[in-house]
């Protein structure tokens, strides 16, 4: 390399790491990260890509714009409410402050008086209780298909489930129901036919080796026409007379009747049918966190948590403090976003309509996560370049659109009004980058 190469002069690795910058940055970021964000910003200046007297100042930019996580705020103008892409649902502002809580040491399982070992996650359970009287005891595991796996473990292992062949879905990325079933070494006893399944149906296929009957509302599809299916309240009456216990599967995590969603099944129906343990996701309807919820009879609810693979599937401290505060604070955004004004909708609309230059079309939106599907949530978006959804996620902040028809819509319903003018500012930087189009 010859004497007068500047790249002789990159700064070494050790005064990069000692900028005060990278001190900073000591607090939240590892060595290891800190080191590697070094050896960028060399590489670039040994590229040619930015000047060796740069190197310094690209170090500092680099640490200050980086975070521990890879993981990017995103605002959700899809309309769709329940995005499993961007995580489900929002945690609401108490659910954020209980998990900041629960990120130290917290009394999950201890009685602060006694100084005794106590019940996990209590406080979550009575919460659930108390949002839903109809259920005598509650469980919460780790997700949904755990709770599923679990009460079907518990209640039938090694014998069998019966359940309507109109009623074996596949859930997200590939899970299908049966597989689910099988893993935990209960038998898929499947009755009926894929749109007609009747009360006979069950009763024949009812014997000696039946674990459970199992419910399951197929939440992301619809079957229309000429279908027959059993309720819970008839399963319930072929269940009693055979000693066997109900499982009702809604997934969507709805507690009560929603008048907005009045084709939705809820938990309170389900148990008042007869359902002896109901299974439902935190992260749907309910709004909370990532969970597994099991509401129902207490023994049998009981005879779940009894078993071995309850440890298993267990909810940590931070889903257990997330679900109380959801189910004890305000109402969370899911709510906030199924029950929006259209009008305030269409006028927040059409205020970064007038900002932006673009016009305002009727768009409905929907409930997302396999929650009653194809109900729409009648509201309004802006209707920008179909080119402009690239620039809009990749920037600051990030903002994912709908691409339909040819076009980028806006959708406000799931945007926290709070974000309006950040989301006004994204839209004019993209549009700007494309030009100015509109």
């Amino acid at each position: 390399m010859a004497q007068d190469d500047p790249r002789r002069s990159i700064p070494r690795t050790d005064q990069l790491l000692g900028l005060p910058a990278v001190e900073r940055a000591r607090e939240r970021l590892g060595e290891h990260v800190l080191r590697d964000v070094v050896r960028t910003a060399q590489q670039r200046a040994r590229r040619g890509e930015i000047a060796p007297g740069e190197v310094a100042a690209a170090v500092g930019a680099a640490v200050a714009g980086r975070t521990a996580t890879a993981l990017r705020p995103v605002l959700n103008a899809t309309g769709v409410v329940v995005h499993t892409n961007l995580g489900r649902a929002p945690l609401s502002a108490a659910a954020r402050e209980a998990l900041a809580a629960a990120a130290g040491y917290v009394d999950v399982e201890l009685d602060l008086t006694t100084g005794a070992r106590s019940r996990r996650g209590t406080a979550a359970r009575e919460a659930l209780l108390a949002a839903c009287p109809a259920a005598e005891e509650a469980l919460v595991v780790n997700n949904g298909a755990a709770a599923l796996v679990l009460a079907t473990t518990a209640l039938a292992a090694g014998r069998e489930v019966v359940v309507s062949r109109g009623e074996l879905v596949e859930i997200g990325a590939g899970f299908r129901l049966p597989e689910l079933i099988a893993s935990t070494g209960a038998r898929l006893r499947e009755v009926g036919t894929t749109n007609r399944t009747h009360p006979e149906d069950y009763a024949r296929a009812i014997g000696p080796d039946t674990g459970c009957l199992l419910k399951v509302h197929p939440s992301n599809f619809r079957v229309e026409g000429f279908t027959a299916e059993v309720g819970t309240a008839g399963l319930h009456e072929l269940a009693a007379a055979h000693g066997v216990p109900l499982v009702a599967d809604l997934g969507s995590g709805l507690l009560v009747p929603d008048p907005a969603l009045p084709g939705e099944p809820d938990v309170t129906t389900a148990l008042e049918d007869g359902a002896d343990v109901v299974v439902v996701s935190g992260d749907k309807l309910l709004g909370g966190p990532q969970a597994g919820v099991l509401l129902g009879r207490a023994e049998t609810i009981a005879r779940l948590a009894a078993h071995p693979l309850a440890r298993a599937v267990r909810a940590d401290k931070l889903a257990l403090a997330a679900l109380e505060a959801t189910l004890t604070g305000g109402p969370p955004p899911v709510a906030r976003a199924l029950h929006a004004d259209p009008e305030r909708l269409r006028a927040r609309a059409e205020e970064l309509a007038a900002a932006v230059g673009a016009p305002v079309v009727a768009h409905d939106g929907r409930v997302g996560g396999g929650g009653a599907p194809g109900v729409p949530l009648p509201g309004w978006a802006v209707r920008l370049p179909e080119a402009a959804a690239a620039p809009l996620r990749a920037g600051e902040p990030a903002v994912l659109p709908r691409v339909h028809g040819g076009a980028c819509l806006l959708d406000l319903r799931c945007v926290p009004e709070a974000d309006d003018a950040r989301l006004r500012a994204a839209v004019r930087t993209a549009l700007a980058g494309l030009g100015g189009e509109g």
